[in-house]
């Protein structure tokens, strides 16, 4: 039987007071400064908290160490509010729990501004809170129109610029779903890299293939090489993809041997004494030969 997973904070959400939160770091004059900050502190004061705070649960006097959310309790505490929205971490520290904490990648903050808009936010309070122009707003709210479920799933929480998106519908959805597979993979995420995939793409597996493709900056006949090293490079990423896993072991076994016969002061001497360079390269496997190392 697996064993159960366990949750790393409460499902509940508590409103604590803000003299009960004690911070792990002091907020700075550039801290405060940044326009990451402003952000924050706009979308406070015009929406309300998104995401809670973490903290701890209460000491004998009442006190609960402030985990993860120093920007947000520090704009809560401007605001002149007397609580904050809080989860209780099961983890003390601050650094186990963060590593937990998604931040807000592009899709999540796409169903972000469709909720707002979708409980009568106005446009112009979500593009302050996100400092950006309020006509992208509508163009976030619609930006997984026409991308395949598939695709969103392999993006959902990974740092995706939003051109991405407007790449991605100029294929079909199998083409989607491969594109952002390969972009996982090698995680890239940025819009020149989506059109040059774009560009390696082939005719009939464009959402309209009765156009003509045509991206800025590469010629017809690079486009067409592109094709070929793109479905070669396909081919052989498939190939070790299906090894891979067989290959790490392999290496490991191999290494734990090669480790055990260096270990042997014999076998160590003999060798340094009629091959060094050969011991030289036992040792490096013995050094690449961990799971850690060789993935």
């Amino acid at each position: 039987m697996s064993e159960a997973i366990r949750i790393s904070f409460e499902q509940k959400v508590l409103d604590l007071p803000v003299e009960s939160l004690l911070p792990l770091r002091p907020m700075t004059a550039r801290i405060t400064g940044s326009r990451k900050y402003a952000r924050i502190a706009t979308s406070i004061k015009k929406i309300g908290v998104i995401e809670p705070l973490a903290v701890t649960k209460a000491d004998s006097s009442g006190r609960n160490l402030l985990l993860d959310g120093h920007l947000r309790l520090h704009a809560i505490m401007e605001e002149g509010k007397a609580t904050a929205p809080c989860i209780i971490a099961h983890d003390d520290e601050a650094f186990t729990y963060n590593k937990r904490v998604n931040r807000l990648a592009t899709v999540q903050e796409h169903y972000m501004i469709q909720r707002a808009l979708d409980r009568g936010v106005p446009a112009s309070m979500i593009a302050a809170a996100l400092g950006i122009d309020a006509k992208l707003v509508q163009r976030r709210s619609k930006l997984l129109d026409g991308i395949a479920p598939e695709a969103v799933d392999i993006l959902k929480d990974r740092p995706v610029n939003p051109q991405v998106f407007d790449t991605l519908r100029r294929m079909k959805p199998e083409r989607q779903f491969a594109t952002a597979e390969l972009m996982a993979s090698m995680n890239n995420f940025t819009a020149t890299y989506a059109k040059a995939i774009l560009a390696a793409t082939r005719q009939e597996d464009l959402a309209r293939p009765e156009r003509p493709k045509r991206v800025k900056g590469v010629t017809p006949e690079q486009m067409a090489r592109m094709e070929r090293e793109l479905e070669s490079l396909n081919k052989d990423f498939r190939a070790v993809e299906a090894t891979f896993g067989d290959d790490v072991l392999h290496l490991v076994l191999a290494s734990r041997y090669v480790e055990r016969l260096i270990a042997n002061d014999a076998i160590s001497a003999y060798v340094q004494d009629k091959h060094p360079e050969i011991l030289a390269e036992f040792h490096n496997i013995v050094a690449a030969g961990t799971l850690d190392a060789a993935t």
